[in-house]
């Protein structure tokens, strides 16, 4: 009977973790999950805890969920992403504390640095790593993510 017992208390301690589980966090929010092609993804679009956002990785696809063959087009497209996800939360590039990009070819780092510097503000700029990459989603050229300061509310 003993050896019964914990098994007992642990299933019926479950029902309760489960709702936990579920049951909201203070100081954590979540945004909407990435949608492709209409349909969501099973990450979301960036998390906030306490005065931190953590975006997702973005990757350069348009507004009709294709790559652009060519890196210019798909780092304005990942960059555009990222600034819409920060001004969802109030946010703009001077928020961003950190960046990180992945490459499928270093040799694009000049071309990718050209069109990153039209975005992010010169005074206020955030601390990145970049590294080069054998594969990215759906075949991208670049993914970038971010991470953002927002004050607790």
């Amino acid at each position: 009977m003993r050896s019964v017992l914990p098994l007992l208390l642990l299933a019926l301690a479950m029902p309760g973790a489960a709702q936990a589980a579920k049951a909201p966090r203070p100081g954590l929010e979540r945004m909407a999950p990435v949608l492709l092609n209409g349909k969501p993804l099973p990450f979301s679009e960036g998390v906030r805890v306490g005065d931190m956002l953590y975006l997702s990785g973005q990757i350069g696809t348009g507004s009709d969920g294709t790559l652009p063959p060519d890196m210019a087009a798909q780092a304005k497209n990942v960059l555009d992403r990222i600034t819409a996800s920060l001004a969802k939360q109030g946010l703009g590039w001077k928020d961003t504390v950190r960046c990180l990009v992945m490459l499928k070819d270093m040799a694009d780092w000049p071309a990718f640095n050209a069109i990153y510097a039209g975005y992010v503000d010169s005074a206020h700029l955030p601390a990145r790593s970049a590294f080069g990459a054998t594969g990215l989603a759906l075949g991208a050229l670049v993914e970038v993510q971010c991470d953002a300061y927002i004050p607790a509310k």
